[in-house]
């Protein structure tokens, strides 16, 4: 994967995060506040838990730190993929997610 290659695969994935927190909010009573400072998103829940999603551009990685905690993610030409085969990356984070709201959440692409 191209440096540009990857730029491109993961902003789109940044943004998806941001229209699944604004979706939820507007769906459900998550009250999930996301912030986005350059490439990484912090997500806060009403018992102020967080989950940090981070570009990591040199390694064509992103990496994303929950209660359950540390993953990092490679794109597999269609979908972020853990490096440890725990799972895909929207899977992960919804459990995550669900888990640190005690709310079945749902985040997807």
């Amino acid at each position: 994967m191209t440096d540009t290659e990857y730029q491109d695969q993961a902003e789109a994935l940044l943004r998806s995060i941001e229209l699944a927190c604004d979706r939820i909010n507007d769906a459900t009573d998550a009250d999930l506040d996301n912030q986005r400072v350059g490439g990484m998103i912090t997500v806060t829940f009403s018992n102020h838990s967080q989950i940090i999603i981070n570009l990591q551009k040199p390694l064509h990685e992103v990496w994303m730190a929950a209660r359950a905690g540390g993953f990092h993610f490679k794109h597999d030409g269609e979908n972020w993929m853990d490096t440890k085969q725990q799972g895909e990356f929207f899977e992960l984070l919804s459990r995550f997610a669900s888990e640190q709201a005690g709310l079945p959440l749902r985040f997807s692409s």
